[in-house]
């Protein structure tokens, strides 16, 4: 999903609660954490990181994140939108038998949470066991190994290296899916281009996720 004008609206205002300054510059965020994208906003908008003690801002940032999102949860549909095919891609994945379809992404699980309720995908997804680099401080690649754990212990069994498929678009991903043991399933909707992805070394790479045969082919080889 793009929900990144709604989600730069809560950052900055979340940001100027926090630090009691303005945003003045904004981090790369494609494919980052967002305790790596608050830490760099400290530096890149002159936050004295020592005097600031940035390491007990965290926290709080977190929560009033959560909660300007919250209060904009309207305006993520309203003006945010799904990439092509990614509704009838988590239907499809979500029926097949054997499959767990969770979520791993740099934001906290409130937040992860509030985005999938706005465009009605929370069902399709089982966010129990999941990885959320927001909440938890962890790489992403090691949350992917976190996420697999917690899969193994709610449903059983043990599950190998590339018994996880990792679905997502920034040559980031790529590497956090090498360094976690998935698969990774690059898509090219997002910033970087299928060219950009494939020499970043992903397994696969999908123009978008209209082709949900050719995902679900992947997903079940």
């Amino acid at each position: 999903m793009d929900v990144a004008k709604v989600s730069r609206v809560a950052f900055a205002a979340a940001f100027r609660t926090v630090t009691g300054r303005p945003l003045v510059k904004l981090p790369q965020m494609a494919g980052r954490s967002e305790p790596e994208i608050f830490f760099e906003a400290l530096a890149l908008n002159g936050v004295d990181l020592r005097e600031a003690a940035s390491a007990e801002l965290l926290a709080p940032f977190s929560d009033e994140l959560a909660a300007a999102l919250t209060a904009q949860r309207g305006q993520l549909a309203a003006e945010g939108r799904l990439l092509p095919g990614a509704r009838e891609s988590m239907a499809q994945v979500a029926k097949l038998k054997g499959v767990v379809p969770s979520v791993l992404t740099g934001t906290s699980k409130p937040v992860a949470v509030l985005k999938l309720r706005a465009f009605g995908l929370e069902e399709y997804a089982d966010a129990s066991v999941g990885g959320f680099g927001g909440s938890e401080p962890y790489p992403k690649g090691t949350l992917l190994r976190v996420a697999r754990q917690r899969a193994e212990e709610k449903y059983g069994g043990r599950l190998a290296d590339g018994a996880t498929i990792y679905i997502a678009d920034s040559p980031r991903d790529v590497e956090a899916a090498r360094i976690g043991g998935a698969v990774s399933v690059a898509v090219a909707s997002g910033p970087a281009s299928a060219s950009e992805l494939r020499d970043a070394g992903a397994d696969h790479v999908l123009q978008d996720l209209t082709d949900t045969a050719s995902l679900i082919s992947i997903v079940t080889t």
